[in-house]
C-alpha cells in the first residue's frame, strides 16, 4: 500500500510564505526532502534559504546535475541541476533542484541558450568549482559565474561527456589525442 509523502519539512512552509507567487514542487524519498524551484527564481530562493534566520542553510555540500534522458518515469524536464544544502544551526538538510529542458539537439557541441541557470557563487563561494564541473560534464552554463571554463576536460573538448546521448566510447577523442612522451618538454 502506497503512502502519501511526508512533506512536513520545516523549511517548506517558510519558502512558500516568502514566495507566494512562485510555483514549487516538493517531494520526499526515504526521509530526504527535495524542493524543485523554477530557474528564474533560483537565486533569490537560494539567498533566502541561506539568510533567513529560520532556515540558515549555511553550507552548500554539492552542486551536480542529472540527465533524465530515457528515465523510466515522466520527469518535468530532461536535465536537473541539484544543490545539496545543510543547515548546521537547525540540523536540517534540503535538496534543491532546477529543471531545464534543451531547445536544440544536445548531441552536438553548440551551446543551448535554454541550458543556463544563475550561479550561486556569490551566496556560497564553494560552488565555483562544482558549477564548473557541471558546465564541463553537462554543458549547463551558470550566469554570473566568476570563471566559467572547463575543469575536467581540455578547453576545446568537443562535447559534454555525462550527457546520456554522448557515446560510451566517445567520438574519437582518444584516437585524436596527442600522446606526449615522458622526455618531451
Amino acid at each position: 500500500m502506497a503512502t502519501a509523502p511526508n512533506l512536513d519539512h520545516p523549511t517548506l512552509p517558510l519558502v512558500k510564505a516568502a514566495f507566494p507567487d512562485t510555483k514549487f514542487l516538493a517531494s520526499e524519498f526515504r526521509g530526504d526532502t527535495t524542493l524543485a524551484v523554477p530557474a528564474t527564481d533560483l537565486h533569490k530562493v537560494m539567498r533566502f534559504l541561506r539568510d533567513d534566520s529560520q532556515c540558515q542553510y549555511n553550507f552548500l555540500s554539492d552542486v551536480t546535475a542529472v540527465d533524465y534522458l530515457g528515465y523510466p518515469s515522466k520527469m518535468p524536464a530532461r536535465f536537473a541541476v541539484v544543490y545539496l544544502l545543510t543547515s548546521y544551526p537547525h540540523n536540517r538538510r534540503l535538496t534543491v533542484k532546477v529543471f531545464l529542458d534543451p531547445s536544440i539537439d544536445t548531441s552536438g557541441i553548440e551551446p543551448d541558450p535554454t541550458l543556463e541557470v544563475d550561479s550561486v557563487c556569490d551566496i556560497w563561494p564553494g560552488a565555483e568549482w562544482r558549477e564548473r564541473e557541471v558546465y564541463d560534464m553537462f554543458g549547463i552554463r551558470f550566469i554570473n559565474h566568476p570563471d566559467l571554463r572547463r575543469i575536467l576536460t581540455w578547453k576545446d573538448y568537443p562535447a559534454h561527456p555525462l550527457r546520456k546521448d554522448y557515446p560510451l566510447r566517445g567520438r574519437g577523442e582518444r584516437e585524436m589525442y596527442k600522446v606526449m612522451k615522458r622526455d618531451a618538454t
